[in-house]
């Protein structure tokens, strides 16, 4: 699994608004992600529902890769 920009209670204290701003306008979602999004792909990856796969890499970074 391959998170992006996560809105941490770290990440909010160590950047500056400013960055914050242009990472976010970076993203094509045009948000941080929230820790439950990653939460979420991390419970699937774990479950039996992700038994069929293999060698893939998830992102999770509302298409920050992508772009």
């Amino acid at each position: 699994m391959s998170p992006g920009p996560t809105q941490t209670d770290k990440v909010m204290e160590l950047l500056p608004p400013e960055a914050l701003s242009e990472m976010t306008r970076a993203i094509p979602l045009e948000r941080l992600g929230d820790p439950k999004d990653t939460a979420g792909v991390v419970a699937f990856l774990a479950s039996e529902d992700s038994r069929f796969m293999t060698g893939s890499e998830v992102f999770v970074d509302g298409g920050y890769a992508q772009v």
